[in-house]
């Protein structure tokens, strides 16, 4: 069985502004699924969902096998890892409110989603308040400097020794050195030349740097290594628009606004069979009016009304698609055995999806099913139109691909 992705997204916010129902929301699907990935897990990480149209629909096929993913109606939910970190504090990476404790939770994380009160009805230190209270801007602002300043205090933290070391110790790759140091940030040498270009850094001795240039390139650096997406929760409470907009008007198209609630009733109702409703859907459609009492009925109108109709869907779901496929620019590729049947050696259709990031070629995904294919790949089979490729084409996001390996 092909592992599922690897992918973690850190979940992080303030207190009370709907990071935790943001997170129930996201982990959880309407569906039974026998032998899923990460049915183990550890505590406070949880299963999300990345929506993509299964090959199945476009080829024309009556369905598929899913197997390390779920089909849902034509559309493909790849799980990937989500973490919930505690609820922050001003001054956590100082470890104020064991921000310290949360905020080392992050050293894996790939991407993170910054959950936000937009109606401005959350205090700094999470207590409520009247919404258009407080701005949702310097709300981001703040949680994002408490991660870069998290960051800081890690990257800083015995500079000068090792700056000194890279400097007189004849070092030629300073930027892997850089990034061996950084690992346990899940940091790669990439992020690294990227932050050292950014900067204009790269041809700077270490030792020489300022601590404001320091400071510089660990920001470039966590922008890169964690980019962040930023969830305008709460978009349906009517003080939230002007919210939104300001958010947008600071943090560009990183904002989506969402409403977890919303998501969080939709799925709860679709898994008892009250309503049918597929994650990041415009829409749902009643199934039992019976079940639903009056309460429940007021409820749904206004996640329709205020929500669906306004925004186009929760916006759960979007957070989550916009950080895998968008931000970090993964791509979902269905490996088979048969190109002409779409199957494996078991005889089943599709019934696994990998994400690769943009750029990987045949041969990179030949590796990830397995190193020996990958040491004897010769080429690869488009299933989609049966033409041969080499390890010079890029995947594009759907591919069906056939590995042809000498092992």
């Amino acid at each position: 069985m092909v592992e599922a992705s690897n992918i973690l997204i850190g979940v992080v916010g303030k207190t009370n502004v709907g990071k935790s129902t943001f997170f129930s929301a996201a982990t959880e699907v309407p569906v039974e699924i026998d032998n899923r990935p990460f049915v183990t897990i550890e505590p406070n990480v949880g299963v999300a969902y990345a929506r993509s149209r299964c090959p199945h629909i476009e080829l024309g096929l009556p369905r598929c096998d899913a197997r390390n993913s779920v089909c849902i109606e034509g559309w493909r939910m790849i799980p990937v890892r989500m973490m919930d970190v505690a609820g922050l504090v001003p001054g956590a990476h100082e470890g104020r409110g064991l921000g310290n404790q949360f905020l080392d939770h992050l050293r894996r994380a790939d991407v993170l989603l910054l959950v936000v009160d937009a109606s401005g009805s959350t205090g700094p230190e999470g207590v409520p308040a009247k919404p258009g209270t407080f701005d949702p801007v310097e709300e981001a602002e703040s949680m994002i400097r408490e991660i870069d300043e998290w960051m800081y205090r890690i990257i800083s933290r015995d500079w000068s020794r090792f700056a000194k070391q890279i400097d007189t110790g004849g070092v030629i790759d300073v930027p892997g050195a850089l990034a061996q140091r950084l690992s346990g940030l899940s940091i790669r040498k990439s992020h690294v030349i990227e932050a050292l270009e950014a900067t204009g850094l790269m041809d700077k001795k270490l030792s020489t740097w300022s601590s404001e240039e320091l400071r510089r390139f660990i920001v470039e650096l966590r922008s890169r290594a964690k980019p962040i997406v930023i969830v305008a929760n709460k978009a349906d409470v009517p003080a939230a628009e002007e919210g939104v907009k300001r958010l947008r008007e600071r943090f560009g198209d990183s904002v989506v606004p969402a409403s977890a609630l919303a998501e969080l009733l939709l799925k709860r109702l679709a898994k008892k069979g009250v309503v049918r409703y597929i994650p990041g859907d415009p829409e749902f459609q009643i199934l039992d009016g019976s079940k639903i009492d009056q309460k429940t009925r007021r409820l749904l109108e206004g996640v329709r009304d205020l929500v669906l109709s306004r925004l186009g869907g929760t916006g759960v779901q979007r957070a989550i698609d916009k950080a895998v496929f968008e931000v970090l620019g993964l791509v979902p590729v269905y490996p088979v055995d048969d190109p002409g049947k779409y199957t494996d050696k078991e005889g089943r259709i599709l019934p696994d999806v990998i994400l690769l990031p943009q750029g990987s070629t045949p041969r990179d995904l030949a590796y990830k099913i397995h190193t020996d294919l990958g040491k004897g790949f010769l080429y690869a089979v488009n299933a989609r139109n049966g033409q041969r490729v080499g390890e010079s084409y890029q995947l594009r996001p759907g591919d069906v691909i056939k590995i042809v390996s000498a092992r």
